[in-house]
Order: structure tokens, then sequence, then C-alpha cells
């Protein structure tokens, strides 16, 4: 097993674009052979290892399997610290876009208003499209430090996309 980064465990490109159908066998191949039942009969060491690598195979097809996971795991491996808890600066005109929408969704809870709730959710998607195709050519450019802002930016208008779709259960 190759122990370099979660790309090589499964020999695929270290890439933001990746094809999951290449993901997914390849994760299989690789859980296959190190599954702990694999290993039943062998020793307690050699279990241990089976269930290390077992455990790591499962995480690092987590990582992979979600763009926005993948993008933050891409900016790790290049050394870009994107101090995601810490780090609050955006550019003004993202600032002011996350003020609008916030208020938005307010007013559209306040009002009970699913249609505009559900316009919201709507854009907020497009929004995120954007901003995943901007983030795809950054990581392809090599500019580890503003893709770091783009996922910033990614991960504030999913957690405003998952509050939009929780008060509009319909």
């Amino acid at each position: 097993m190759n122990d370099a980064d979660h790309f090589a465990l499964f020999g695929l490109p270290r890439s933001f674009a990746l094809d999951s159908a290449a993901l997914d066998a390849a994760w299989k191949r690789v859980s296959m052979a190190v599954h702990p039942d694999r290993f039943a009969t062998a020793s307690p060491a050699e279990k241990r290892v089976a269930m290390q690598w077992s455990s790591r195979a499962n995480e690092a097809y987590r990582v992979l399997r979600d763009p926005l996971t993948r993008a933050r795991y891409l900016c790790e491996l290049a050394g870009v610290d994107l101090q995601s808890e810490t780090n609050t600066a955006m550019p003004a005109e993202f600032l002011m876009r996350q003020m609008q929408w916030h208020e938005r969704l307010d007013e559209l809870q306040d009002q009970g208003d699913a249609a505009g709730l559900a316009t919201l959710s709507a854009e907020l998607a497009a929004e995120r499209k954007v901003l995943t195709a901007q983030l795809g050519r950054l990581l392809d450019q090599g500019d580890y430090t503003g893709a770091g802002a783009q996922v910033r930016e990614w991960m504030f208008l999913d957690r405003i996309a998952a509050q939009a779709r929780a008060a509009n259960p319909a």
C-alpha cells in the first residue's frame, strides 16, 4: 500500500477534477485488499494493521468523494492552512452577499414563505456551481492560497444553504 496521500492510496491523479466511477472502483479494490475479514486467521498484529488500513481507506474515500473536502485536502497537501475556524477574512463583495442572504433567509423564515425559501435554495445551489468551477480553475493553476479563500466561501455557502433547506422541509 502506498502511504503518500489519499490520491496515491487509490492510484489516482492528485486533482480536484476526479472521476467518481474511478474513485469508487479504486476504493472497492483497496477495501477488498485490506478488509479485516481477509485477516481473520492472521496474527493480532496483522489484524490490527488491516483494521488501520481499512479505516484509512474509508477516510480517504470520504475525503475524496466530496468536492469541498477534496478541495480542502488539496490545499492542505500544498501546505495551505485554511484556518477555517479562525480566518473569516473574505472579499467585501462576498461579505455583502453573505449579509443579504442572511437577511433574506430571516425574512423568508419569518414570513413562512416556502416558495421564497425554495428560490433562495436554488440561487445558493447556482452560486455553489460557480464557486466550484472557480475553485477547480484555481487548483488546476496551482493557486492554493486563492483556492483556500474559495474553500472558505464555499463552506459558508454550504452552511447558509443548509439553513435554507432546514427552514423549508417541503
